[in-house]
C-alpha cells in the first residue's frame, strides 16, 4: 500500500481534516528539535558557538532551498513577489533591531550598556523568536497549500508524480528542518541561562501557535493563500537572512571560537542541502 493511499485511509479526505495534520506534523517535529537540549545539558561556550554556526548554516540553506526557490517556482518564474517580500523582511528586522537590544543580550547573557537589566534580555529573546517565526509562518502556509490543493482531488498528478504525495513530501521536509531549528532556539536559551524545561516547551508551542493555524488557513482557503506564498516566503527568507549576518554570525565570531562557528555553519548548510535532495 503507498503512503498516499495510508494517508487517506487514515485521515480521509477532508482538507481541514490534512490541514491539521500538517500543522501538527511540522510543528511537533520543531518541538522534537527543541527537546534535544536535554540530552545535552552542559555545552561549553565553544560548543555553544559551533552549534550556534550550524544553526545559521541551517536557516541559510533553509532560506533558499525551502523559501527563495519555491517562491520563485509559485510566481511562475517572476522574482518580483519573492524580492517585494524579502524586501520587506528586511526592513521589518532591521526596524526591530532599533526597537529593541541587539541579539547579543540574548545569545551571551551578558549585557551592554545599551541593554541592561531583565527587560533588555526579554526584548533579545522576542527580536531572535521573531526572526524564527518569520521563518515558520510562510512554511505552515506552504504545507496547509499543498495538502488543501490535494485534498481537491486524491488523484490528482502534477508532472506525472501524485499531488498528494508531493504535499506529504513537502511536509516532512519542513518538519524535518524545524527538528534543528527548534533545537537551535534552545541552545540560544541555554546560553541566555534561561530554564531548559521551560524554553523547550514554549519553543514547541510558539511552533505550534503559528504553524497549526496557518496550515490549517491554506488548507481551506487554497485559492486565497497560494497567491501570496511568493511574497511571504520571499518575506521570511529576508528577515531569516538579516539576522542571520547582523547577529549570528557576527556574535558566534566574538570569543575566539570563528573556526568552529564557520565549521559549525559548513555543516548546517550540508544537512540542509542534503535533506532537501533526500526528501525532493
Amino acid at each position: 500500500m503507498s503512503l498516499e493511499s495510508q494517508f487517506v485511509d487514515l485521515f480521509g479526505t477532508n482538507a481541514l481534516v490534512w490541514g491539521l495534520v500538517g500543522g501538527l506534523v511540522i510543528a511537533g517535529m520543531n518541538l522534537l528539535g527543541a527537546c534535544l537540549v536535554f540530552v545535552w545539558p552542559d555545552p561549553s561556550e565553544p560548543e555553544l558557538d559551533g552549534l550556534l554556526g550550524f544553526a545559521a548554516g541551517v536557516m541559510l540553506s533553509a532560506s533558499y532551498t525551502s523559501l527563495i526557490l519555491p517562491g520563485i517556482e509559485l510566481a511562475g518564474g517572476s522574482l518580483v513577489p519573492v524580492v517585494v517580500g524579502f524586501g520587506l523582511g528586511v526592513l521589518l528586522l532591521d526596524q526591530a533591531d532599533e526597537w529593541v537590544p541587539h541579539v547579543h543580550v540574548f545569545v551571551t547573557g551578558r549585557t551592554r550598556e545599551e541593554g541592561r537589566g531583565d527587560d533588555a534580555r526579554v526584548a533579545s529573546v522576542l527580536l531572535f523568536i521573531v526572526a524564527i517565526t518569520l521563518h515558520n509562518m510562510p512554511e505552515g502556509l506552504a504545507v496547509g497549500v499543498g495538502l488543501g490543493s490535494a485534498a481537491l482531488d486524491p488523484t490528482a498528478t502534477v508532472d506525472g508524480q501524485s499531488a498528494l504525495g508531493n504535499a506529504i513530501s513537502l511536509m516532512f521536509a519542513i518538519g524535518i528542518q524545524n527538528i534543528p531549528e527548534g533545537f537551535a532556539v534552545s541552545v540560544a536559551a541555554v546560553n541566555a541561562g534561561l530554564g531548559k524545561r521551560f524554553y523547550a516547551a514554549f519553543a514547541g508551542i510558539r511552533a505550534g501557535l503559528v504553524e497549526i493555524p496557518l496550515a490549517l488557513f491554506g488548507a481551506l482557503a487554497v485559492s486565497v493563500a497560494a497567491p501570496i506564498l511568493p511574497y511571504a516566503m520571499g518575506f521570511a527568507a529576508g528577515g531569516m537572512l538579516f539576522v542571520i549576518s547582523d547577529e549570528i554570525v557576527p556574535e558566534t565570531h566574538a570569543r575566539g571560537n570563528e573556526r568552529v562557528a564557520t565549521l559549525g555553519t559548513m555543516v548546517g548548510v550540508l544537512v540542509m542541502l542534503s535533506l532537501d535532495v533526500a526528501l525532493g
